[in-house]
C-alpha cells in the first residue's frame, strides 16, 4: 500500500492491525490522522469527545473508555499530558494493562518519566504484552508533516513489528535501548532545547536593540554554526508575535522537571536547564502556561523594560 508523506509516495507493508489512539491534542490530531490515511483502522478515545470530532468524522471509531479501546485494539498508542495521566491510563483499574489482550503492542509517545516507562514495560511483559516508550520531537510542525523524531525504548524484535506504524508518523526513528531509554533520550533533547531557547530569545532581543532587522539577521545566523531547529522554526514566530502553541509552556515545564529530577538522581549538574526552568516558571506564573514555548520571548521583552 502507498500513502502520501511530504509529497513522496511511501510504500508500507500493512498488517491487519487495529490501532487504538488515546490523546488528540496539538500533535495527536495529526498523528492519528496520518494513521487513518495510511489505511489503518483506528479506534479513538479522549476525555473530551468533542476534541476527537474531526477524527471521528474522518472515520475513526469512538470508544467511550480506555478499557473499551484497549480491549478492541491490538496496537495502542498514547500521547497524553503528564506522567500522572500515563500512570492512570496504563496502570489504573480501568487501564490498558487490565484490558488489552495478550500480544498487544503498547506505545506511549508522551514525554514521561523513565522509571514509569520501565514499570509499565515490566508489568506488560508479565501479561504477555510488548510495551515501548516512544516520545517524540518536532512539535506541531513535525506532527503535521509526519516528520517527527521518535525515540524508542523497548525490545528489538517487537520493535521491528511496530516500525511501519511509527514510520507513518515520523522520519527519524531510533531504538535507543531497553525500556526507559526513549524517555532518557527525550530528556537529552529537552535539555538541549531548554538552554538553546534562552540563546534564541537573547539573540533576537540583541538584534532588535542593536537596530537590526531580526528577520535579516536570521538569514545569516540560522545557516551558520548557530543554526538549530528552534532558531529556524521558532525565532520567526517570536519576531511575528505568534504565541500559538506548537508545544505548550506548561508541558515544557513538566519535561524540564522530569529531566532535573533524573539528573539529580544521577548526581550530575544541569545549571543551564535549571535556569531555563526558572524563567519558564516565572513566565507561566505571569500567565504564559497555555502559550507556545516560543512565547518566552514576551517575558524577555518584559524583563528588558523592567516590567518583569
Amino acid at each position: 500500500m502507498q500513502f502520501q508523506k511530504n509529497n513522496r509516495e511511501v510504500e508500507i507493508k500493512l498488517k491487519k492491525h487495529t490501532i487504538g489512539f488515546i490523546g488528540s491534542g496539538v500533535m495527536g490530531q495529526s498523528m492519528a490522522g496520518h494513521l487513518m490515511k495510511a489505511g489503518y483502522e483506528l479506534n479513538i478515545y479522549t476525555r473530551t469527545k468533542s476534541k476527537a470530532a474531526r477524527l471521528i468524522e474522518e472515520g475513526a471509531k469512538w470508544k467511550d473508555s480506555v478499557a473499551g479501546l484497549a480491549s478492541s485494539s491490538d496496537i495502542i498508542i498514547t500521547i497524553v499530558g503528564y506522567p500522572a495521566d500515563v500512570e492512570e491510563v496504563y496502570l489504573g483499574e480501568n487501564g490498558i494493562l487490565e484490558h488489552a489482550g495478550q500480544d498487544s503492542y503498547l506505545i506511549d509517545m508522551t514525554t514521561s518519566a523513565p522509571n514509569l516507562a520501565q514499570t509499565i514495560a515490566e508489568q506488560a511483559s508479565a501479561k504477555g504484552m510488548f510495551a515501548f516508550d516512544a516520545p517524540v520531537s518536532g512539535g506541531d510542525i513535525g506532527a503535521r508533516n509526519a516528520a517527527l523524531t521518535i525515540m524508542v525504548g523497548g525490545e528489538q524484535e517487537p520493535f521491528e513489528e511496530i516500525r511501519p506504524v511509527l514510520e507513518v508518523m515520523g522520519q527519524n526513528i531510533v531504538l535507543q535501548g531497553s525500556s526507559g531509554a526513549g524517555q532518557h533520550t527525550k530528556m537529552c533533547n529537552q535539555i538541549a532545547i531548554a538552554t538553546g531557547m534562552l540563546g534564541v530569545c537573547e539573540a533576537i532581543m540583541y538584534a532588535e536593540h542593536a537596530g537590526l532587522d531580526p528577520k535579516t539577521v536570521l538569514k545569516s545566523i540560522e545557516a551558520g554554526a548557530a543554526g538549530s531547529w528552534s532558531l529556524s522554526n521558532l525565532a520567526p514566530r517570536m519576531i511575528n508575535g505568534d504565541e500559538a502553541p506548537g508545544f505548550y509552556v506548561k508541558h515544557f515545564i513538566k519535561d524540564m522537571k522530569i529531566a532535573i529530577d533524573a539528573a539529580e538522581q544521577m548526581e550530575i549538574p544541569v545549571p543551564g536547564l535549571k535556569l531555563a526552568k526558572e524563567l519558564y516558571d516565572r513566565f507561566s506564573e505571569a500567565g504564559g502556561a497555555e502559550k507556545g514555548t516560543q512565547a518566552l520571548y514576551t517575558y524577555y521583552q518584559l524583563m528588558a523594560t523592567g516590567e518583569a
